[in-house]
């Protein structure tokens, strides 16, 4: 059974900074593509970053390109997303993804196969 389970958001000020995890579990994801989406209220959910968890590329959204950074840890089977600089506009639930992407579809939600429940990043002025 595949579990991918967030932690670390939480309330920080803007400016601040913030460390998410996703731990995966239930399958070998070495082939895999590895992606962070968020959602806010309201709005369509939206690719943040993605990795393949064999390869040294990373991808990243427009709106967080400079301040978000996203890794892995292999021998933990986890995936991190650290985010800098915070802004107000990256409050939303922020969700860990895993697909067998091979492509560049790694920005595309349908793409991926498994989800975490989401983890919640409240940004304050």
């Amino acid at each position: 059974q595949v579990q991918l389970v967030e932690s670390g958001g939480g309330l920080v000020q803007a400016g601040g900074s913030l460390r998410l995890s996703c731990a995966a579990s239930g399958r070998t994801f070495s082939s895999y593509t590895m992606g962070w989406f968020r959602q806010a209220p309201g709005k369509e959910r939206e690719f943040v970053a993605a990795l393949r968890w064999n390869e040294r590329s990373t991808y990243y959204g427009d709106s967080v390109k400079g301040r978000f950074t996203i890794s892995r840890d292999n021998a933990e089977n986890t995936v991190y997303l650290q985010m800098n600089s915070l802004k107000r506009e990256d409050t939303a639930v922020y969700y860990c993804a895993a697909g067998p992407i091979y492509s560049r579809a790694y920005t595309v939600r349908e793409a991926y196969n498994y989800w975490g429940q989401g983890t919640q990043v409240t940004v304050s002025s």
